[in-house]
């Protein structure tokens, strides 16, 4: 008998209230998901917003002040709001182009940075009945609805020509003068494809996709990503391999790939 993977061990203060965080949020955004009356709104940047990622992010800003006054907090929607070291950050709904056209790969993400790092993770997928998070230390974890949850691990690829690529967007990749990169890269994997968002890392952190790499990001679209990722055994830094989530780039792999993309990204580039 194959041996059972050990049960999550009981959340910290900080990790239970981000998981609390993820269910008012659900309760918020699913009824919203493929309503005939969405209100959509396109941001000065040119993307979109709407009411469901409002309603979310206002709710979960409203709990956080009453529950954690003295943490700073950093939105998607409402910007930001610094009081100290420890530092909430959302993204109402990561996918809200997913979201827009009922599209079920979106979610809320909830992260808690203290001191510049991302300690804890949430991603809630309602759509999907899916849900990941993590806590420095405590592992990774992944619940699908009525089931128990799961430890998750990266694969143990170790070899590019063996290796499955989500390049998320060509159009980030052109933009940002990578597009040779990401072309030469996919020359030397096995498959490569474009899962997107947040569902990306959370294949990563399961074990099913090896490398995930993407350009035109915020903190918020990575912040919750960031412990997932590594507690399941991966590496996730910037497309030159600095560990932060604030530099605009996101490359995360399984670990024993990591060093190899980087040169492969790194490579002379039109």
């Amino acid at each position: 008998m194959s041996e059972q993977p050990a049960a999550p061990a009981i959340p910290s203060a900080d990790l239970a209230f981000a998981l609390e965080l993820a269910d008012l949020a659900d309760s918020i955004s699913f009824p919203r998901f493929r309503s005939a009356d969405l209100r959509i709104d396109t941001k000065p940047d040119r993307t979109f917003v709407t009411d469901a990622d409002q309603a979310v992010e206002n709710a979960l800003r409203q709990r956080i002040e009453e529950q954690r006054p003295e943490d700073s907090f950093f939105g998607e929607e409402s910007g930001r709001a610094d009081r100290g070291s420890r530092r909430w950050i959302l993204d109402p709904i990561d996918g809200t182009s997913n979201f827009l056209r009922g599209v079920p790969n979106w979610a809320t993400l909830i992260a808690l940075e203290i001191d510049g790092v991302q300690t804890v993770g949430v991603v809630s997928a309602p759509a999907f009945g899916a849900r990941w998070w993590a806590e420095l230390g405590g592992g990774a974890w992944g619940q699908d609805a009525g089931e128990a949850p799961r430890k998750l691990e990266v694969s143990g690829v170790s070899e590019l020509e063996h290796a499955s690529l989500s390049f998320q967007s060509i159009n980030q990749w052109r933009g940002a003068g990578y597009l040779d990169s990401l072309l030469a890269l996919e020359e030397q994997v096995w498959r490569d494809r474009a899962y997107g968002d947040m569902w990306s890392y959370m294949l990563l952190a399961e074990g099913l996709v090896d490398i995930v790499a993407e350009f035109d990001v915020k903190a918020y679209d990575l912040a919750a990503l960031v412990p997932i990722v590594t507690e399941a055994g991966g590496r996730f830094t910037d497309i030159d391999g600095n560990e932060s989530a604030w530099n605009g780039s996101a490359l995360a792999t399984n670990g024993a790939l990591h060093d190899a993309v980087v040169a492969a990204v790194a490579a002379p580039r039109s």
